[in-house]
């Protein structure tokens, strides 16, 4: 059974017991916020200038402690700095350094600012919050840490006095025959702010840590040159020859090539290298002064036409034109070399001549024969016979093109006793002398006669100083003022083809005629002429007799024969289709010319003969 003493009586009851309860329970609450609240006053009252209770650092409690307290404390919380270590590697090289030789350090008076923080700041609500957080669970306090990155670079500078390196190139040279080689260099540098970047995660943790220094490196173009000083070595191993077609050779012992070789540092897609070759300027001085020797100006074929098929059959097959190439010859010399070349030829530009020896009659218009002429020789010396008979072959099967002026000068080239000439008698100024290549205006003499005859154009001719009785000999010799002499470079025989098709030049010894045939086509053009006959004939003085030392006593020889002075006109006109083409005047003065003999010492001379003493 209850006490019934203990329960209310009725519901009014009931509510008066229920409030009186919670009055006594609102004043008992009163008092105990109202104690606390005292409490936490008086706790910061007590903690002023002072950490407030469950504050702490590192494991370190800093309830109570001022400023100086919790700077003091948090130095021997916190040994990172003295007692951490740092591993930094460069390969298989590595430094260990404390954090504090880096710079790091903790800075107490910040970490006593923030202890002093917990719980007075904010409102005042949450101060109260956070004294009494900390007085309950704890208030952490975290280390501020100083990372003196100028310190840091300092200490890291010491290290890049072992890491850096400076970069170099490997080297050739070449001491005599010797190839020498140095290996070149890797250029490394510590790059300090991007290490200090490194360090930086690690000693902001407080952490020990292994970490990579940053080395930047730079590899040189050629690190290694062993493979080109092998290459140099083999170029060195035997003597350098050049060749080229009709010329040299020309060769470089090894010591002449070694003192040429250059190594060239080049850079291409697959990186740096030594190319090594001749040294283009000294190589360029020895073929500079070749170059005219050796350039050839291209050679069109040479023909004859045959009169029963009338077709061209071919007599010596064409020469492409070329001119040394400087620099494409020591390219050569360099790739040749480069290859372990050492016989290699010159480089040439070349030139293709107009016509080929694949050349057809009907590719050039040639159809038939135009002219032929003879001159005769009879009573000409071997020697001259010789001449003629070279001179006159440097014409057979030339062709002349369309409008191309022909030099007879160029078109016999040297003329030596080299070429192949003798010497015969030949006139210069006054006199009649043995010289090399007389008889070779016998020769000019021909062909001007078949320009002539032939209705060309006749752009420069010269006659002899006398009239020389070869030109007059013959059947139908056209008698004097028809000469042409040559004396290159001075005085040239030159004409020139003045049609539409190309001409061409067979020259034949005949017994003792030279006969010169021209093919072509015919263009309907009319050649006709007349002459004057000789004019204002002088007779020639008489004759001369000189004494010469090395003929033999009772000997007489004659060196000149007489000749009458004369004017002679020759005029040419030439038509086509009524047009006239050519309308020459042809004009010819030869001087009166005496007989010379020589005679030994001591011969008895003919009556009256006159002497350079009488």
């Amino acid at each position: 059974m209850r006490n019934a003493s203990l329960l209310p009586r009725n519901s009014a009851d009931t509510l008066t017991l229920l409030t009186r309860l919670l009055l006594a329970a609102f004043v008992a609450g009163a008092s105990f916020l109202a104690a606390l609240l005292f409490f936490l006053v008086a706790m910061r009252v007590l903690f002023i200038g002072r950490a407030l209770p469950g504050v702490r650092s590192g494991g370190v409690g800093l309830s109570g402690k001022t400023t100086e307290q919790i700077a003091a404390a948090v130095a021997e919380a916190y040994t990172y700095p003295q007692t951490g270590l740092l591993a930094l590697r460069d390969g298989a090289s590595v430094w260990t350094a404390h954090p504090a030789e880096l710079g790091v350090s903790i800075d107490g008076a910040a970490v006593a600012n923030r202890a002093l923080a917990v719980g007075r700041r904010g409102s005042l609500g949450l101060r109260l919050q956070e004294q009494i957080d900390a007085w309950l669970s704890g208030a952490d306090v975290s280390a501020v840490i100083v990372f003196d990155q100028a310190r840091g670079a300092t200490y890291l500078q010491s290290l890049a006095a072992t890491i850096d390196k400076p970069q170099f190139e490997a080297t050739l040279g070449i001491n005599g025959l010797e190839v020498i080689m140095q290996p070149g260099q890797i250029g490394r540098r510590l790059d300090i702010d991007a290490t200090l970047m490194v360090i930086e995660p690690s000693v902001a943790q407080l952490i020990d840590a292994d970490l990579p220094l940053v080395v930047r490196e730079t590899p040189p173009l050629v690190l290694d040159a062993s493979e080109q000083a092998a290459a140099a070595r083999r170029i060195l191993s035997q003597p350098l020859t050049l060749t080229a077609d009709g010329a040299g050779p020309w060769s470089f012992d090894p010591p002449a090539l070694a003192s040429m070789l250059s190594f060239n540092l080049v850079q291409d897609s697959q990186g740096g290298r030594y190319q090594i070759g001749v040294e283009p300027q000294i190589m360029a001085d020895f073929l500079g002064p070749l170059a005219a020797g050796l350039e050839r100006s291209p050679q069109n074929a040479r023909f004859i036409f045959n009169d029963d098929t009338r077709q061209l059959e071919l007599l010596q097959d064409s020469i492409d034109g070329r001119i040394l190439d400087i620099p494409g010859t020591i390219e050569t010399i360099n790739n040749g070399l480069a290859t372990g070349e050492h016989l290699i030829g010159l480089a040439f530009q070349t030139e293709a001549p107009a016509v080929a020896g694949t050349a057809t009659a009907a590719d050039l218009g040639i159809t038939e024969l135009v002219v032929s002429t003879k001159t005769y020789f009879t009573g000409s010396s071997t020697e001259r016979i010789q001449n003629i008979r070279i001179a006159s072959s440097a014409f057979h099967g030339l062709l002349v093109a369309p409008g191309q002026t022909l030099s007879m000068a160029e078109g016999l080239g040297d003329i030596s006793l080299d070429s192949g000439y003798a010497e015969a008698l030949i006139i210069i100024g006054n006199r009649t002398v043995k010289g090399v290549g007389g008889g070779v205006c016998q020769v000019s003499t021909t062909l001007f006669r078949a320009a002539f005859y032939g209705g060309y154009q006749i752009d420069e001719r010269y006659p002899h100083a006398y009239r020389v009785g070869y030109y007059e000999q013959g059947p139908n010799s056209p008698g004097p003022g028809l000469d042409a002499t040559v004396f290159a470079p001075l005085v040239d025989f030159k004409f020139t083809n003045d049609t539409d098709h190309w001409l061409l030049m067979e020259t034949y010894m005949v017994g003792n005629a030279l006969e010169w045939k021209f093919y072509s086509a015919k263009d309907g053009r009319v050649v006709s002429w007349e002459t004057t006959g000789a004019r204002n004939v002088v007779e020639a003085p008489e004759p001369l007799y000189k004494e010469n030392s090395d003929l033999s006593e009772g000997k007489i020889k004659q060196v000149d024969w007489e000749a009458d002075g004369a004017d002679i006109t020759v005029t040419r006109t030439v038509l086509r289709d009524g047009q006239t083409l050519h309308n020459d005047v042809i004009r010819t003065h030869y001087l009166p010319w005496r007989a010379i003999y020589e005679y030994g010492p001591g011969t008895e001379l003919p009556e009256g003969a006159k002497t350079e003493d009488n």
